[in-house]
């Protein structure tokens, strides 16, 4: 039981994101004509997962002390590049998958670079190379368009039955283990597989707890002989890739590419802000891109409420705002609690 209390006061930020997600989320569909079905699942699930990846992009940072503000940039460079490649034969599509997913991890990377070797801070040096980004992804798709292959973009946006059914493994899908999953939003499948397989295996590994360790004090991670930099640029990189999948999952979505500016910048405010809301500190050594995943939950939730009410969009900013100051309150009130704790032994 004690050990549970621990638990609980260490995650207290993550677990009153989860409280404010199933509130919202609840109300969401018992207002919804449609609530609780698996036609509104998928299309909130749609919705979801670029922001949850470029939100999990921006804790890295984060978590070391710092903010990225290229990871919108990068999110758009990579649905410009998916337009073009996203086609052909499956071999072909598999390629330009690996393609975008490499573009993704390289933009992460060169920011890792200039940050450590150019030894400046994360929110100056990504700033810059996030405007490079987008030059790139002007000169790839200079107006909307593209060529995403159709029955790849309308498995991966639906449930797991349609990918049966639209690469021919109908069949196998009559099975009565598949007919009980079978209904489960393909996006929220793939997000859920990216925190598995992707974030845990990181964030358990030496690497992943010397991020943690440079946000708790750099100095001191230096002094215990970690690997700062490699720590730093192995951070951005990972960043990279998931913004890159945010931009990969973009261009299934809307079937094209959009080296869209302002949604660019959006994307990175609001990805700031979903890790705020979930429990991150943006001093560092703090939080989980799992906890960012429910931030941005939160963010879209907020927004899934807005259209069913018919909220004037001239109010929205604002809505959305009350509710990451109340959410910057509490980190602040948690971070001014430890304090107060700490200067009683000195």
């Amino acid at each position: 039981m004690t050990d549970l209390k621990i638990r609980a006061s260490q995650n207290v930020g993550l677990l009153t994101a989860i409280a404010i997600f199933a509130v919202f989320y609840i109300f969401y569909n018992l207002n919804h004509p449609r609530g609780f079905s698996t036609a509104v699942l998928i299309q909130n699930s749609n919705e979801v997962y670029a922001l949850a990846m470029v939100a999990m992009a921006q804790t890295l940072p984060v978590l070391l002390g710092g903010l990225d503000l290229s990871v919108g940039a990068v999110m758009t460079l990579v649905n410009t590049l998916a337009s073009h490649v996203l086609n052909g034969t499956p071999f072909e599509m598999f390629l330009g998958f690996l393609a975008c997913v490499a573009a993704g991890a390289a933009c992460g990377f060169v920011n890792g670079c200039v940050v450590v070797y150019g030894r400046l801070q994360p929110i100056i040096a990504t700033l810059a190379t996030g405007a490079v980004y987008i030059g790139f992804a002007l000169f790839l798709r200079p107006s909307p368009g593209g060529d995403v292959d159709g029955d790849l973009s309308w498995a991966m946006t639906n449930d797991l039955f349609e990918i049966a059914a639209t690469y021919g493994f109908a069949e196998n899908g009559e099975a009565a283990w598949f007919k009980t999953i079978a209904w489960i939003p393909t996006p929220l499948v793939l997000l859920i597989l990216t925190a598995v397989l992707i974030w845990m295996p990181f964030r358990r590994s030496v690497t992943g707890r010397t991020v943690y360790a440079i946000g708790s004090g750099e100095g001191a991670a230096y002094m215990s002989g970690l690997n700062i930099d490699r720590a730093k640029i192995a951070a951005f990189t990972l960043g990279g890739l998931f913004a890159g999948l945010g931009g990969l999952y973009l261009a299934l979505q809307t079937s094209s590419g959009n080296a869209d500016i302002p949604q660019a910048g959006a994307y990175t405010l609001n990805s700031i802000a979903a890790v705020v809301v979930g429990g991150t500190s943006l001093l560092g050594g703090v939080g989980t891109a799992v906890g960012s995943i429910i931030g941005a939950l939160v963010l879209r939730t907020i927004s899934f409420n807005f259209r069913i009410f018919e909220i004037d969009p001239l109010l929205q900013p604002l809505i959305e705002g009350f509710v990451l100051l109340a959410a910057v309150s509490l980190g602040a009130l948690r971070v001014l609690k430890v304090k107060n704790t700490l200067e009683l032994f000195r």
